[in-house]
C-alpha cells in the first residue's frame, strides 16, 4: 500500500473517531431538545413574569402536560451518552412537571401539602406518592430530588430550578431546563431568588435568608460557605461577619391569581 494511502487512511480513521461521537452527541442533544418542548412550552404560556405559574390556565392544557409526561415512559437517562448536565436538566423538568400536573389535578387548592394522592391501600402525601413514569419505573417527587438530583450531582444550585407549587420557592423559569445552558440558568435562577427582597433581605452587616437555605443548610456547608455562596450571586456585598438569621417559609400556593394567600408555613 503507497505511503500516501496509508497516510490518507490513517487520517480519515482519526477523523471518524473524532466527528462521530461528536455527531452523535449532536443527535442526543436534538432529541433531548424535542422531548422538551412540549413542557417548554406549557412553561411559556402559563408563567407569570413575577415566576408564579397560572394553574387554572394550565387546567385548560392539561392533556399537552399529561402528554409531555407520559412520553417520559419511554426515556432512560443514559449516563454513556447523556452528559451530566443533560441529566440534570432532564430530571428538574421531569419533577417540575409532574409536581404541576399533582397540583392541577387537585386544584383549586390552598398548598400542595394539602393533597393527599389515592395509592393501593390508602394515601400518600405529594412527595411520597408515585407520580411519574420514566423509562417504565415510577418515581416520586422526593425520589427525584434526592436519589436522582441533590444525591447524584451534589449541586446546591438545584433547589432554585425546582418548582415545589410554594410560594417562598424561587421563582418558575419560563422555559424548560436545558443541558447546554444549564449552568447559567442555574445561575440566573440563583441570582434572582437571592436579590429579590421577597425572599431574602440582605444588607452587608445582617442577611435574613429564605428558610430554603435553613431547610438544606448541609448543603450550603458552614456559615462562612453558606455568605461565600449568597456573596456568589448577591448584588449587595455580604461581609464575613455578618449576622445571618431565617425567614418563615410559606407553602400557599405560587399561583397567579394569589387565591392562597394564607401562610402555609412549615417543611415537609
Amino acid at each position: 500500500m503507497p505511503a500516501t494511502h496509508r497516510l490518507f487512511t490513517s487520517f480519515l480513521a482519526l477523523l471518524l473517531a473524532f466527528v462521530l461521537p461528536v455527531l452523535a452527541q449532536a443527535e442526543d442533544n436534538n432529541a433531548l431538545q424535542l422531548l422538551q418542548e412540549p413542557w417548554n412550552e406549557l412553561l411559556q404560556h402559563h408563567v407569570t413574569t413575577d415566576g408564579r405559574l397560572d394553574y387554572e390556565g394550565l387546567q385548560e392544557d392539561e392533556d399537552k402536560l399529561l402528554g409531555y409526561l407520559q412520553s417520559l415512559r419511554k426515556v432512560k437517562p443514559d449516563p454513556q451518552s447523556w452528559s451530566a448536565n443533560d441529566t440534570k436538566a432532564f430530571w428538574l423538568n421531569t419533577y417540575n412537571a409532574a409536581a404541576a400536573y399533582l397540583i392541577v389535578g387537585y386544584y383549586p387548592v390552598a398548598s400542595i401539602n394539602d393533597i393527599r394522592v389515592k395509592v393501593v391501600g390508602g394515601q400518600k402525601s405529594p412527595w411520597e406518592a408515585p407520580v411519574v413514569n420514566v423509562g417504565g419505573q415510577m418515581y416520586s417527587l422526593n425520589q427525584i430530588e434526592r436519589e436522582m438530583l441533590r444525591n447524584q450531582f451534589h449541586d446546591a444550585r438545584v433547589h432554585f430550578g425546582l418548582m415545589n407549587g410554594a410560594a417562598s420557592s424561587p421563582a418558575v423559569l419560563a422555559e424548560a431546563y436545558d443541558g447546554q445552558r444549564l449552568d447559567q440558568q442555574l445561575d440566573a435562577q440563583a441570582r434572582r431568588f437571592l436579590n429579590d427582597p421577597t425572599f431574602n433581605q440582605l444588607t452587608p452587616q445582617h442577611v435574613q435568608l429564605s428558610g430554603l437555605f435553613e431547610a438544606y443548610g448541609t448543603e450550603f456547608g458552614s456559615e462562612a460557605q453558606l455568605l461565600e455562596f449568597v456573596n456568589r450571586y448577591a448584588r449587595v456585598p455580604v461581609l464575613p461577619t455578618a449576622k445571618v438569621e431565617y425567614l418563615s417559609f410559606s407553602w400557599a400556593l405560587n399561583d397567579r391569581t394569589g387565591l392562597s394567600n394564607s401562610q402555609a408555613l412549615g417543611k415537609h
